[in-house]
């Protein structure tokens, strides 16, 4: 039986493999996507730094995934008591992909939902 905390590696494993360990980086910090110069609605690459070392990145791509996940607690939380400090959302969610999007000219859509979470006594939580 495979667990939520092994998926990460299994699939890391995966992709290595798939595709080389020479072509993936990590820990890059993206904070520009770049724009196609023959296609003003297209992106053509990113670019980035280094968290580790002392290096910048440009990346050029036939394709780019902005996939940098929401942005969380924007808003204090409504719960109260011992559940207070908790959430179920990632602290690092800084909503920068939205901001990336936007600039590159990304039409921003289906914002227009809305999170119930399953309720209990002094919190709130997530539900499948």
């Amino acid at each position: 039986m495979i667990h939520g905390e092994s998926y990460k590696p299994i699939i890391a494993e995966a992709a290595k493999m798939a595709i080389g360990e020479e072509n993936i980086y990590e820990r890059v910090f993206i904070f520009e996507l770049l724009k196609d110069k023959n296609d003003p609605n297209a992106v053509a690459g990113a670019v980035g730094f280094s968290v580790r070392q002392p290096k910048f990145y440009v990346f050029k791509a036939k394709a780019v995934l902005l996939a940098t996940g929401g942005a969380t607690l924007l808003f204090r939380p409504r719960s109260t008591g011992e559940a207070a400090g908790r959430t179920w959302y990632a602290v690092f969610d800084t909503g920068s992909g939205y901001y990336m999007g936007l600039k590159a000219g990304a039409m921003l859509t289906q914002f227009e939902h809305r999170f119930i979470p399953f309720r209990f006594k002094d919190g709130y939580g997530p539900v499948g």
